[in-house]
């Protein structure tokens, strides 16, 4: 099971090492701009667990008024140097500092897979409490359910831990929540060249879901 607390000061002492490893562009950052122009009249958008701030935070920002929300402190120390100007809060996902329907868009990009497990219905909930009506939320998975650690995640001497519900349970999670599923993509593994992969479109190990709350 991820221990939050564990994964919050995991990111603070790797914030430097995740950041040279953080990729900005290929099949992630594409799925990105497909999900923001199938998106109408965006005015407002939220990066929950928006981590150092890149790819996400300076792409949006430049289109519309993006907050960035994450419960590390020294990736958001870093998100302030990468998008400046982005008003950042320090929150847990599970309890967003927001008011309902206040949102246009959610995007967790990569953020939800270290959420324990039990929590990720809640976390789902929460992004569709603070989006309008029809507003739309893209969220990465994992495509298969895994839970593990990593005790030296990036040759950093860290230990990095994940609970991925994978793609069926996802899809089960955002139609609990009174969401429709209108988009979905297979994405090669991030922290490598995009470009190079050689997997089969169909047993990528990640997945996004686009999809739109109910009027």
């Amino acid at each position: 099971m991820v221990e939050k607390d564990a994964v919050r000061r995991a990111y603070d002492e790797l914030s430097e090492a995740y950041a040279t490893h953080r990729s900005e562009d290929g099949r992630g950052m594409e799925v990105l701009a497909e999900f923001l122009d199938s998106c109408s009249e965006l005015s407002r958008i939220l990066d929950a667990g928006c981590g150092q701030g890149t790819p996400v935070l300076p792409r949006i920002s430049s289109e519309t008024t993006a907050i960035g929300v994450d419960f590390s402190r020294e990736q958001l120390q870093l998100a302030r140097e990468n998008a400046p100007g982005v008003s950042l809060l320090q929150s847990d996902m599970t309890a967003l500092p927001f008011d309902d329907g206040v949102f246009d868009a959610v995007i967790a990009y990569w953020s939800l897979i270290h959420v324990p497990m039990e929590d990720h219905q809640t976390v789902i909930d929460e992004f569709a409490r603070v989006l309008r009506p029809s507003g739309r939320v893209l969220v990465c998975e994992g495509t298969n359910e895994w839970i593990g650690e990593n005790p030296d995640w990036l040759d950093s001497g860290v230990e990095m831990q994940w609970n991925i519900a994978g793609a069926k349970t996802t899809r089960d999670q955002l139609r609990n929540a009174g969401f429709d599923v209108v988009d979905s993509w297979g994405v090669p593994e991030t922290l490598q060249d995009e470009s190079d992969s050689n997997e089969d479109e169909t047993d990528l190990p990640w997945t996004f879901f686009a999809a739109q709350l109910d009027a």
